[in-house]
């Protein structure tokens, strides 16, 4: 297996996981009230689920791979700039940016 798949399916089944945790979780509930994007959990929870069963089908499907992981790119700068806004230490930024660069690398390399 290529290292590209393995990031492929790694950051997949992250953006699954958590998208559902968007859902699930009353700590994510709380996250999203604090990130002051409670009203768009859901529709930013769907979203990662998407993108990440995106980045699984675009394995086969390469458009579909560039789409998802342009989306991710976009969500995780986001991220990131809100996580900045609200004054998170790094340690509460870094996923965010680590899953930028894995987005990144996934778009760049394919």
């Amino acid at each position: 297996m290529s290292t590209n798949l393995v990031i492929v399916i790694f950051t997949s089944i992250s953006f699954i996981i958590y998208g559902i945790n968007s859902f699930t979780s009353n700590r994510m509930v709380n996250e999203y009230e604090r990130w002051g994007f409670g009203k768009y959990r859901k529709i930013i929870g769907f979203s990662q689920i998407l993108c990440g069963a995106g980045l699984i089908i675009g394995i086969k499907f390469l458009i579909l791979l560039q789409v998802a992981s342009l989306s991710l790119i976009i969500m995780m700068s986001l991220a990131i700039i809100v996580r900045i806004k609200i004054k998170d230490n790094i340690s509460e930024i870094l996923p965010a940016i680590c899953y930028l660069l894995l987005s990144i690398l996934i778009l760049m390399s394919n």
